[in-house]
This record gives C-alpha cells, sequence and structure tokens, in this order.
C-alpha cells in the first residue's frame, strides 16, 4: 500500500506577482525550487497564510536568484502581491519507506532568499 507523505516545502514566502491573464500555474525562483527538491511542472499544494486560501497547480521555473514567486491565471485570485504563503509538495510510496524518509524543509527570508 502506497501512502502520500510530505516531500517538500517553501516554508513562509511572499507572492511577489500575481497575473490573472496567464495560463495557471506557480512560478517559482529556480534557486528556491532546487533548495526545496521541487522540479518544473511537479504538482503543488499553496497555503495562504494570510486569507487561509488552499489550491493545488503545478510548478513553473522562475528566474534563478529572483526572489520570485508568482500566482498565474486563476490562482491569482487566492493571493494578493505581500501575501505570506506555503509551498508543499507531496510523494506517494509504500509505508516502510514512508516512516524512513525525511523531507525538504526550507525557511527564505523575507526577500524570499536561501538563508
Amino acid at each position: 500500500m502506497q501512502i502520500q507523505v510530505l516531500k517538500s516545502k517553501i516554508h513562509r514566502v511572499k507572492i511577489t506577482q500575481a497575473e490573472l491573464h496567464y495560463v495557471g500555474s506557480i512560478t517559482i525562483d529556480e534557486d528556491l525550487m532546487d533548495a526545496a527538491n521541487l522540479i518544473e511542472n511537479e504538482k503543488v499544494q499553496i497555503v495562504n497564510v494570510n486569507n487561509g486560501e488552499r489550491l493545488e497547480t503545478y510548478v513553473i521555473t522562475g528566474e534563478r536568484g529572483s526572489g520570485q514567486v508568482c500566482l498565474n491565471g486563476p490562482a491569482a485570485r487566492k493571493a494578493q502581491v505581500g501575501d505570506v504563503v506555503i509551498i508543499i509538495s507531496y510523494a506517494g510510496m509504500e509505508v516502510e519507506e514512508a516512516k524512513k524518509y525525511k523531507p525538504v524543509l526550507i525557511f527564505p527570508d523575507e526577500q524570499n532568499k536561501l538563508i
């Protein structure tokens, strides 16, 4: 039996852009993606600390070192620039593997830069 477990988390980054008229997704600075072990097109859950909104979308690679975290398409209505969000990725694995697995957790600073 497989279960879903936390794979990666970017804890408390700020939304830097919201682009309503764009094909949906979230654009994330490539440095943050690498540090959190996220890849382009990976499914993620976005949790907005400011308003409680939760949504699922997929990752688009943003400019490395930019601090960019941009909600695109309809998701742009779920957050405003400056809102703090948590970006979460899950993975399916066998129970015994899951018991040993250690997720990747990163805690960027207030400018969305790695500490």
